[in-house]
C-alpha cells in the first residue's frame, strides 16, 4: 500500500493513500443542538463539505432551517432530513421545503421513514414523500434515501431482507424517473466484509444506486455500544461486543480505522465498487470526529480556514 507522509503540529502522521482517496468528500451528520457546540464549521471541515441535519422528533423547523442557514453560510451543502412519520401531510412538507429552499437555499435531502413508531399525520415511508412530486417540482438536485447493509428489524421484524430489497427496487426505478441524482446513506456498521457482500448484493440485483457508507465516529466504546443497540446495528455489532470483554478498553475511544482503511483498500482494488462516499455519525462529538478525519485523511480532511 503506497503511503503519504503529512507534518502535524511537530508530529509525524503516515497516511494511507487508499483511506486519503476513500475519504475524499466525505459527509458529516449534525443536530441543531450539537451544531449550537461548534464555533465555525471552516476549523473543522473541509470547504464544501455536505452536512446532514439531523431531525429528531420534537425539534422545532425553526430550529433545522436556522441550522441549514447557517452551515450553508460558513460555505457548506445542507441536505436536511425529511422524516416521513413526523410530516402530518403533504402542506407541511411543502411548507419545510419552501423554507429551506426560501430561507438556507436548501436543494438536497435525505427522505427516511424516520424513527418514531406511530406516524404523526399521512405518511409513514420515504416513497410516499418522492411519491408526492414536491422535491422535483422544487428542483432539488440530489436526494438521498437509507440503505441497510444488515437489514433492519423496524421493516423486517422476522430478520430477513425481504421488504428492504423490495423497497430498493422501487427506489430503483423512482431514481430513472426523477432528474435528481440519488445515494443511498446507510445506517452505520463496524465490518467491512458484511458492507462489502452486502454492496455487491446490490449490483447483482440491478441496483446502480450509489452507496454512501454510514461510519460510526470515534467515541467511548459505552457511547459507541448504546447507540449501536438503539440503531439496530446487526451482526457487526459483534466487533463491539467482543472488545467490550476486555475492562481496559471500555474507557478508551473507538475509532474506525479497521473498516475504513479495509473498505479504501477494497475499493483501490476495484475501482467498480459502488461505495461513492463515506458518511460519518459523529457519535463522539463533531471536533472529535474531524480531528480523527484529519489525522488519517490528509488533503481530503484539510478544514476550509486552512486550506
Amino acid at each position: 500500500m503506497a503511503l503519504l507522509k503529512f507534518m502535524r503540529k511537530e508530529t509525524e502522521e503516515t497516511v494511507s493513500a487508499n483511506l486519503e482517496a476513500f475519504l475524499k468528500g466525505y459527509s458529516i451528520e449534525v443536530m441543531p443542538r450539537t451544531a449550537e457546540k461548534v464555533e465555525d464549521f471552516r476549523d473543522l471541515l473541509p470547504t464544501g463539505t455536505r452536512v446532514y441535519v439531523a431531525h429528531i422528533e420534537g425539534t422545532p423547523i425553526d430550529d433545522m432551517v436556522a441550522t441549514a442557514k447557517r452551515l450553508a453560510g460558513e460555505g457548506y451543502d445542507v441536505m436536511p432530513h425529511f422524516p416521513a412519520r413526523i410530516i402530518k401531510d403533504e402542506a407541511t412538507l411543502a411548507d419545510w421545503i419552501a423554507r429551506y429552499q426560501g430561507e438556507a437555499g436548501v436543494k438536497q435531502a435525505l427522505l427516511l421513514a424516520g424513527g418514531v413508531d406511530k406516524p404523526h399525520g399521512d405518511y409513514h415511508s420515504s416513497m410516499q414523500l418522492l411519491e408526492t412530486g414536491l422535491f422535483d417540482k422544487a428542483g432539488f438536485t440530489n436526494l438521498h434515501v437509507a440503505g441497510h447493509p444488515e437489514g433492519n428489524r423496524d421493516i423486517d421484524s422476522d430478520g430477513s431482507m425481504k421488504n428492504v430489497s423490495e423497497a430498493l427496487s422501487w427506489k430503483q426505478e423512482f431514481s430513472k424517473r426523477t432528474d435528481a441524482n440519488m445515494a443511498l446513506a446507510t445506517q452505520f456498521c463496524f465490518e467491512s466484509g458484511p458492507v462489502i457482500e452486502w454492496a455487491d448484493s446490490l449490483v447483482e440485483q440491478g441496483i446502480d444506486i450509489p452507496v454512501h457508507i454510514g461510519i460510526a465516529g470515534p467515541a467511548k466504546l459505552q457511547t459507541m455500544i448504546k447507540f449501536a443497540i438503539a440503531c439496530g446495528v446487526g451482526p457487526s455489532l459483534k466487533v463491539l461486543q467482543k472488545r467490550a470483554k476486555d475492562v481496559s478498553k471500555l474507557l478508551l475511544p473507538f475509532e474506525p480505522n479497521s473498516i475504513l482503511s479495509e473498505l479504501a483498500d477494497h475499493k483501490a482494488a476495484h475501482p467498480e465498487f459502488n461505495i461513492e462516499k463515506v458518511h460519518f455519525f459523529p457519535l463522539g462529538g463533531i471536533k472529535t470526529n474531524a480531528t480523527w478525519a484529519m489525522t488519517h485523511g490528509g488533503s481530503s480532511a484539510v478544514p476550509a480556514s486552512q486550506s
